[in-house]
């Protein structure tokens, strides 16, 4: 239960609710957060990171506020008359609201105030990344996991055991989200663990009409990227998972091996 009483999907009482608006695309919004849309009174919306067609769903008597140039506390405002009005009160954030959406700052304001909220996920911005190159990003003996993180400048702190060096040692696919105005230093210090010919793939507005994909490597992805005058708005993917397909005999899902006793399965599947 979230915040005084509200649930996971929303469905049981009023609540102001929280949906990834996901990477940008309307076509990519969740049947979930279309259909909250729809019914809104009062949405707050990220306007730098969406394509405007996604908010073609909402009633024309919506309230439609752009967040951009509002700080966190005149959001929560915003939130909290609208839900003591009596009005369906929708906060849409870019991607999935698990990863850098403010969520749990706004949601800590909104039980101090005993307004209740819920959270419906969205498409992350990633995934839509991956998807648009056609990469799986855990490939079986290249990587097997996945890092979400971002670099700090002039951003919150990062905590002292997240330094890009230490998630670099792993070699995991890496995913790097608020990070493209300092891609070329990131590049220097992701070459000694990663190497200079590592795959690269930067997409901005991924999914949207203004999309761009950019692919390189470690050692030039800097240039490209420089090149293309790119500010904000686009996640960077590091890995040996986004080369080619990988030579089949250097190792297959286990999953899926012909050669799996899967009568276990079968057993368990029977009263």
């Amino acid at each position: 239960m979230n915040g005084g009483g509200s649930t996971s999907d929303g469905s049981a009482g009023r609540a102001v609710q929280f949906a990834g608006a996901g990477p940008g695309a309307a076509d990519l919004l969740t049947v979930r957060t279309a259909r909250l849309l729809a019914d809104a009174d009062l949405v707050l919306y990220p306007g730098s990171y969406l394509d405007p067609d996604v908010l073609a769903g909402c009633s024309p008597q919506a309230e439609l506020v752009d967040t951009e140039h509002l700080d966190l506390d005149a959001i929560v405002d915003r939130l909290v008359a609208g839900f003591r009005a009596g009005r369906r009160v929708v906060r849409l954030v870019s991607g999935d609201p698990s990863v850098y959406s403010a969520v749990s700052e706004q949601t800590r304001r909104l039980d101090a105030a005993g307004v209740p909220w819920a959270v419906t996920p969205g498409v992350p911005a990633y995934a839509a990344a991956a998807a648009r190159v056609g990469r799986e990003l855990t490939v079986p003996l290249v990587a097997q996991s996945v890092v979400l993180t971002r670099t700090q400048q002039r951003s919150t702190a990062m905590p002292e055991t997240e330094s890009l060096t230490a998630f670099a040692a792993t070699r995991a696919t890496l995913v790097l989200h608020l990070a493209i105005t300092r891609i070329r230093e990131l590049m220097a210090e992701l070459a000694p663990d990663y190497g200079p010919d590592c795959p690269v793939v930067v997409v901005y507005r991924v999914s949207q009409p203004r999309e761009l994909l950019l692919r390189g490597t470690v050692a030039d992805i800097a240039d490209a990227v420089e090149q293309a005058g790119l500010r904000q708005a686009a996640v960077i993917l590091v890995g040996r998972a986004l080369a080619g397909a990988p030579d089949p005999d250097a190792g297959e899902s286990y999953l899926y091996d012909p050669a799996r006793d899967r009568s276990a399965n079968r057993t368990e599947g029977r009263s």
